[in-house]
């Protein structure tokens, strides 16, 4: 009985959670432009709307270039961060861990009303133009990234077994060539799952960017918070299916080579 009612609990879980997504793959179908149940037929043409719609095709490219060079940032700061985290003990050590890791806690308003603020200050220190840049919107982005990849590459090196290091080392292979020929392959996985959902993160961020982005700017998520204001026709929800689709696409594909799971 207990196991059937975990079970069933997890069932209803999971079917809370899928219900919105399902809710919104039908609607991009409905055929008529004020949505109504039941729906009088079905329809792609609202997907053939996106193209018309300048402003999604900008957002998501924009959103694209964000979240790639984002996860780039996030890579590069925040494997080696792990890296030192996971194995050095040092003074601040807990500090600056949780530090790195603030920005999944602090809400989206918080943070962007704090980058934003440091944006204004650093601009008038610096006698440059900051606020509203492309590099002020990448670096805030990026901010949301880092914690991603702290966290799971983090997750990937707590069960890693040094001794394989010390194999290698005694073998003749300096520093440099341990790390990418034994280090990197064990620990791919966490970086993969952190790219991806500092990816995800980045490419959905709308609180954040609504401080952040510039005149002439337009990110996705921005993009369909604007049409809401002023229709409500299945457009958006065809353009919420292509996001799960993309994503979704993106999750299989990189647990086909490296199974996520294992860390996360």
């Amino acid at each position: 009985m207990g196991r059937w009612a975990l079970n069933g609990a997890a069932g209803l879980a999971l079917g809370f959670i899928l219900l919105p997504l399902i809710f919104v793959t039908w609607l991009a179908f409905f055929r008529q432009e004020i949505p109504s149940f039941p729906p009088e037929g079905y329809s792609l043409r609202w997907f053939a709307a996106i193209a018309d719609e300048r402003k999604f095709v900008d957002g998501f490219f924009l959103s694209l270039r964000l979240g790639v060079l984002a996860t780039l940032i996030g890579l590069a700061v925040g494997v080696p961060a792990a890296l030192c985290l996971a194995r050095f003990r040092f003074p601040g050590r807990e500090t600056l861990g949780s530090l790195l890791l603030l920005p999944l806690v602090v809400p989206g308003v918080v943070l962007g009303t704090s980058m934003y603020v440091f944006h204004v200050e650093a601009e008038h220190a610096l006698d440059m133009d900051i606020l509203g840049t492309f590099l002020a919107l990448l670096a805030g982005h990026s901010i949301v990234v880092i914690p991603w990849v702290v966290r799971l590459v983090t997750a990937s090196l707590a069960g890693f077994d040094r001794t394989v290091e010390e194999a290698a080392q005694n073998l003749g292979a300096n520093p440099w060539v341990t790390f990418f020929r034994v280090t990197l392959p064990m620990i791919r996985p966490g970086i993969v799952a952190g790219a991806l959902f500092g990816f995800v993160t980045s490419f959905g961020n709308l609180e954040m960017s609504l401080f952040l982005v510039g005149p002439g700017r337009t990110t996705l998520p921005i993009a369909i918070l604007q049409y809401l204001e002023w229709r409500i026709d299945p457009t958006i929800a065809a353009v919420s299916v292509l996001q799960i689709l993309l994503i979704g696409g993106a999750m299989l594909v990189t647990d086909r080579f490296v199974k996520i799971s294992r860390v996360v």
